[in-house]
């Protein structure tokens, strides 16, 4: 954990955290949650769009999808994670801490994405829920973004 994060807790460690919760914490993962990237990787092998790399580092940057002929990165934001405006929330439990974590995740994907657009690469990024909610309509904007380039 980055020290910045440590000093939002109270003697830098997580106090008063259920057994329950903290097991449920440590089954999230970055990558490979079905409401996410693998949802849109199925998505995108059910619709014919080829030509695209999966946790592809460009330019010192880890994108969830890259289509290297047509410079196009694609981010699949989990709503909790990146404080979707929607239905991203901060926990009432160490809020200060959660906090500072989403504020640097937030602050970590602006950065990505300008360093990404000033080497050219077209940035997409999708919520969590969009590919729930919408995926047809995430997999047309890919098509759209490809068509475009």
């Amino acid at each position: 954990m980055e020290s910045i994060l440590r000093q939002k807790l109270p003697r830098g460690k997580f106090n008063n955290v259920s057994r329950e919760r903290s097991r449920i914490m440590q089954k999230i993962r970055s990558s490979g949650n079905l409401t996410t990237e693998a949802r849109l990787r199925a998505a995108l092998v059910k619709s014919g769009i080829k030509g695209w790399k999966v946790n592809y580092r460009s330019m010192n940057v880890a994108t969830d999808f890259f289509f290297p002929a047509d410079r196009i990165a694609i981010f699949v934001d989990g709503c909790f994670w990146h404080a979707c405006p929607i239905c991203g929330h901060i926990p009432k439990t160490n809020s200060e801490f959660w906090k500072a974590k989403i504020g640097l995740n937030r602050k970590r994907d602006k950065a990505n994405t300008l360093i990404l657009e000033g080497q050219g690469v077209l940035v997409i990024r999708f919520w969590e829920h969009e590919l729930a909610d919408s995926l047809s309509t995430c997999i047309e904007k890919i098509r759209a973004a490809l068509s475009s380039q």
